[in-house]
């Protein structure tokens, strides 16, 4: 894979935002696979196609693409994407795509994740301010994906700091992760709250250490009468899908990612 872009194609472009975007788009048709099936081929949605900009010819997974410049640490945080209703009937329709993120530095790029579409629920998109009256879509809203808000497991790296990780393993790992996707938006709201619980703290935690979480997972959710209930159920879930084990009663223990850099 090759880190490097294009620089040829942008003679006579001067906007700084169509240099990036000419440059990330061409990178990645040209480099990126499918991190589910592995096919080569990601095929550029049709223009205009909402919230999504490729599909693998393949299995026909559906990814959109951001990316930045290096020095944009609030990247990590928040990302400005399209439509803020466009967005949300997408993740209630559990039809939304996954996403990759990049950072570029010196026409290469530096970093590339992705993180699986079930991983998305309306709590990580917030609406933006309306464009004003003068714009040219005035009363546009649009919206920021809040990636400081996805668990970091659900964060899979494909290229890190420059250092491009072997294809199967990434496969194998965005399967892994993949395998927790549930059958609707507050399931899939449940689950990432017990994670962000979760990674909160150590390699190894217990029951009573997730009862803490009780009363702030009260407030999202008012009409659970059953807390307690929902962290063990959930905590079951993640030990049948190979990401927390039980080493005692009461007592757990995170499996981490095998996923290294080669």
């Amino acid at each position: 894979m090759d880190l490097s872009f294009d620089i040829s194609l942008i003679e006579g472009y001067t906007s700084a935002s169509q240099i990036a975007r000419v440059l990330t788009e061409d990178w990645f048709e040209r480099n990126m696979y499918c991190p589910v099936c592995g096919n080569y081929i990601l095929k550029r949605a049709d223009a205009n196609a909402p919230v999504k900009d490729y599909v693998c010819e393949h299995c026909k997974s559906q990814y959109e693409l951001k990316s930045k410049r290096d020095n944009t640490n609030d990247f990590t945080k928040k990302v400005s994407d399209g439509a803020y209703h466009t967005m949300i009937k997408r993740i209630n329709s559990l039809d939304n795509p996954s996403f990759f993120f990049m950072h570029y530095k010196d026409n290469k790029v530096r970093s590339l994740i992705v993180v699986p579409n079930c991983f998305f629920v309306p709590e990580i998109v917030e609406d933006r301010r309306p464009l004003v009256g003068g714009a040219r879509r005035a009363g546009w809203v649009g919206c920021n994906i809040l990636l400081g808000r996805v668990p970091e497991f659900a964060k899979i790296p494909i290229i890190s700091d420059g250092v491009v990780l072997n294809p199967q393993n990434v496969r194998e790992e965005y399967n892994r992760v993949f395998s927790l996707q549930t059958g609707g938006v507050e399931s899939r709201g449940w689950l990432i709250d017990i994670m962000r619980c979760v990674q909160r703290l150590d390699s190894t935690f217990t029951l009573r250490q997730m009862y803490d979480f009780v009363d702030e997972l009260s407030l999202k959710y008012p009409s659970n009468r059953n807390i307690k209930a929902k962290i063990r159920q959930q905590l079951q879930f993640l030990r049948d899908k190979g990401f927390v084990d039980f080493t005692a009663r009461g007592c757990y223990k995170k499996i981490e990612s095998t996923l290294k850099i080669n």
